[in-house]
């Protein structure tokens, strides 16, 4: 057997040892039920810690600088569409209801937004200001970003990477493995496993994302004219199969393909 594909075998091994198999949300309309392994010894709790700690010092650090913005007209748009959308997040995990939910603006022509693990939102300005979002459309961005905290995916990633430097470890000792080995190795584990459970992530984001902010009375259709306009923007990107975020194009059929099972959702939230 070819020494990656032994490597391969004794990573996906290593993976799992010490694993728990879990599913952190329900499924909903859009039935994201993909079970997912994390390392026991790396809690939800422990990864919120480090989470609110590199958010507060974010927020320092924009204080410092006077960007951020805690005030203006976009910042409290901001503010009650991330309002409405965590009033539903406990749909997906009852527990979402007791997160120290922050929601912060930062003045900057960063195109960015995320939510960090145990529900630390940060929206910079210039993807509202470059994209011309509407509501809808914010709300498209945020309900992604808040669902990447629901399904923990950064604790995922972060059970992933020791589980990968374990199993790197492990092999080099087993097969007597030089760096150049090592490095091949890297590249089967990277683009073998890491890249496509990543775009996974993205597109489980995606589809909670859209009942999200569905349920919270944005409309789906939405999810599509941002991603147009974010396709537009990001003109020259790598192909999607060296990307861990799906091109647009698959992104756009996938959340057509699932619109019509949280457009009644929608209609009642209306």
């Amino acid at each position: 057997m070819p020494a990656s594909l032994r490597l391969t075998g004794l990573f996906a091994a290593l993976l799992l040892t010490g694993c728990q198999a879990i599913n952190t949300t329900s499924g909903g309309a859009v039935g994201v039920d993909r079970k997912q392994y994390m390392f026991s010894m790396l809690s939800s709790e422990q990864v919120n810690q480090l989470s609110a700690q590199a958010y507060q010092q974010t927020l320092k650090d924009a204080s410092a600088k006077n960007v951020l913005d805690q005030n203006s007209g976009m910042a409290r748009r901001v503010d009650a569409i991330a309002a409405r959308l965590i009033a539903k997040a406990p749909i997906f995990r009852p527990d979402a209801a007791q997160w120290q939910w922050q929601v912060s603006l930062i003045k900057s022509a960063e195109m960015n937004a995320s939510c960090g693990p145990g529900g630390k939102i940060l929206f910079y300005s210039g993807l509202i200001e470059k994209l011309q979002l509407a509501d809808d459309e914010i709300a498209a961005v945020m309900g992604h970003e808040i669902a990447h905290a629901l399904r923990e995916h950064g604790r995922e990633a972060m059970s992933k990477a020791y589980g990968i430097q374990v199993a790197q470890q492990g092999a080099s000792a087993l097969f007597g493995l030089g760096q150049t080995s090592m490095a091949l190795a890297d590249t089967v584990v990277q683009y073998g496993m890491t890249l496509p459970n990543s775009r996974s992530n993205e597109n489980e984001a995606d589809l909670i994302g859209l009942e999200l902010a569905a349920r919270a009375g944005y409309n789906p259709n939405a999810a599509v004219s941002l991603w147009n306009k974010m396709g537009q923007a990001s003109e020259g990107s790598p192909p999607e199969f060296m990307s861990t975020h799906p091109a647009s194009s698959s992104r756009i059929a996938a959340l057509q393909a699932a619109i019509p099972k949280v457009m009644p959702l929608y209609q009642q939230a209306k």
